[in-house]
C-alpha cells in the first residue's frame, strides 16, 4: 500500500506555499533566513541552449493582463529540493518507504489566480491523472499522465548532459531539475489553454507532514461516518479535530471498507485536499496563528527547506496576498474529465475533453462581473443528518471518539457548507463538510 502515499502526500502544498509566506508578513528578520535557506530556479527563465540540453523555452504565452498565476506543484519524491534524503523520523512517520522509492511525478497540481483587482482569487485542481498531451522538452508530443511531464523532462537532461560529459553531481541535477519544472509548466500551460504561468511553487514530501505538526490539531468535517482500512482513515459524521497523522489518511482516503457502496475516486481525493486546505487556512486566521511567532518558527523551517520557487516570486508580495486569502476570499475547482479509462500502456488514466477542459478555464480565470445582488455559495444540499457538532444525530460520544482518537471541534457559530461531491467551486471562509 505504500505506493498510494505519494498522490496524496503534498496535498498541503498550497497550506505551506500561503501560510509559510502569510507568516513572513509578521516574521520581520525571519523573513530575510526564510528567503535565504528557500531553492530559488530558474525554470522560468531562457533555458541552456548552446552549452545545455536543447529544451523549449516555458513562457512561450504572454501575459495579457496584471492578474498573477502561481502553479503549485507538489512532487512524490522521498528527497529534499537538494536531492539529499530526509530525517529517518520524517521517514518513519509518513511510512512511504525511504529515499530509494517515489520519483518525480507531480501528483499535485493546483492553479492559483490571484485577480488584479483585489476580487476572489480562484484555485483550479488539475487531475494527476489526466492523459494529455506532452510539451517542453525533446520529444514531447506524446501523451501521458499530465503528472509525468516532470519526469519525462528531468530525465531527457539529464541525459543529455550526461553525454555531453557533465559530471553526475549536483550542478548536473539541478540543471535537470529545471528541465523537469519547465517541462511540467509547459504541459499544464498547453493543456489549459495556453495560460501564462507568472511563478511556480514547488513542495516536497516533508513539508507536508511538518507542517501539518505545527499547525495541529486540525478541525476537518466530513457528512457521514467512515471507516477505511487501507488509508487509516475512521472518522465521525461532523466536525472533529484531526492529528497530523490523521491528516495523511484525510486526504488520502479513497474507499470505505465499512461499507462498500460508499464509493470514492481520487476526484473525491482531490475535494478532500480543497477541503482541508480550506479548513486550515480558515483556522489558522481564526486562531490568530499568522501573528504567533513562535508557533510559526515550524512552519517556517520546513517551508524554507523544503520548497522551490521562481526567482522572481515576491516572498512578501505573496505574504500580502495570502493574508487575504486566509480571509476566505478564494474558491477551489476541479476540472472536469469525461471518465476513466487505460493507456495503450495499460495505465490508468483520466479522459478529457481538452476543448471543455480549456472553456472550463477561460470562464474562472476571467469570470463576469459580479451582479449588485451576491450569488450563493456553490454548494450542494446538506443530507438529512449531518451533526455538525458531536452530540448531534448520529455523533458518537466521549468513547467513540477516544477509540477513534479524533476530538469534538468547537462549536461554530454558523453551520457549514456542505458538499455531496467532487463538482462544482468549493468556497474559502470556513470550515466545509465533504464526503
Amino acid at each position: 500500500m505504500r505506493r498510494r502515499w505519494p498522490r496524496v502526500l503534498a496535498s498541503l502544498s498550497i497550506v505551506v506555499a500561503l501560510v509559510g509566506a502569510g507568516g513572513v508578513a509578521y516574521a520581520g528578520q525571519e523573513a530575510a533566513r526564510l528567503a535565504a535557506n528557500i531553492h530559488r530556479s530558474g525554470a522560468l527563465e531562457a533555458p541552456p541552449s548552446e552549452e545545455g540540453p536543447s529544451i523549449q523555452p516555458v513562457q512561450v504565452v504572454p501575459k495579457l493582463t496584471q492578474d498573477t498565476n502561481i502553479l503549485i506543484m507538489g512532487l512524490d519524491s522521498r528527497l529534499d529540493e537538494n536531492g539529499k534524503p530526509l530525517p529517518a523520523e520524517v521517514y518513519d512517520a509518513l511510512h512511504a518507504g525511504g529515499d530509494d522509492v517515489g520519483g518525480y511525478n507531480s501528483n499535485v497540481l493546483m492553479l492559483v489566480h490571484i485577480p488584479a483587482d483585489g476580487s476572489k482569487a480562484t484555485a483550479i485542481s488539475i487531475p494527476r491523472d489526466d492523459y494529455v498531451q506532452t510539451a517542453g522538452f525533446p520529444g514531447a508530443g506524446f501523451k501521458a499522465k499530465i503528472k509525468e511531464a516532470y519526469g519525462y523532462g528531468l530525465e531527457a537532461a539529464r541525459t543529455a548532459l550526461l553525454r555531453q560529459g557533465k559530471p553526475d553531481d549536483d550542478a548536473t541535477y539541478q540543471e535537470a531539475r529545471d528541465a523537469g519544472r519547465r517541462a511540467e509548466i509547459a504541459t499544464v500551460t498547453k493543456f489549459l489553454g495556453s495560460v501564462h504561468i507568472d511563478h511556480f511553487v514547488e513542495v516536497t514530501m516533508a513539508a507536508f507532514y511538518q507542517v501539518a505538526q505545527a499547525v495541529a490539531p486540525i478541525t476537518v468535517c466530513v457528512n457521514r461516518a467512515t471507516r477505511d482500512t487501507y488509508s487509516g482513515a475512521d472518522f465521525h459524521a461532523g466536525m472533529q479535530q484531526i492529528t497530523a497523522k490523521q491528516a495523511v489518511a484525510f486526504v488520502r482516503q479513497r474507499r470505505d471498507t465499512s461499507d462498500p457502496t460508499y464509493a470514492f475516486s481520487d476526484l473525491d481525493r482531490e475535494r478532500r485536499q480543497q477541503a482541508f486546505v480550506v479548513s486550515v487556512l480558515h483556522e489558522l486566521k481564526q486562531a490568530g496563528t499568522f501573528t504567533d511567532l513562535p508557533k510559526m518558527e515550524g512552519v517556517f523551517d520546513a517551508v524554507s527547506k523544503n520548497i522551490a520557487v521562481d526567482t522572481g516570486l515576491d516572498l512578501v508580495q505573496l505574504a500580502q496576498e495570502a493574508t487575504s486569502l486566509t480571509g476566505g476570499s478564494i474558491s477551489f475547482t476541479t476540472l472536469p474529465i469525461t471518465g476513466f479509462g487505460w493507456s495503450p500502456e495499460g495505465l490508468s488514466i483520466n479522459t478529457v475533453d481538452v476543448a471543455q477542459v480549456q472553456a472550463v478555464v477561460r470562464a474562472l480565470l476571467a469570470p463576469p462581473k459580479p451582479s449588485t445582488t451576491a450569488p450563493a455559495p456553490s454548494a450542494s444540499a446538506a443530507p438529512a443528518a449531518v451533526p455538525a457538532l458531536t452530540g448531534g444525530a448520529g455523533a458518537p460520544g466521549p468513547a467513540a471518539q477516544a477509540a477513534s482518537g479524533t476530538q469534538a471541534a468547537a462549536p461554530s457559530s454558523s453551520a457549514p457548507s456542505v458538499y455531496a461531491d467532487w463538482t462544482g467551486a468549493l468556497q474559502g471562509g470556513g470550515i466545509p463538510c465533504v464526503k
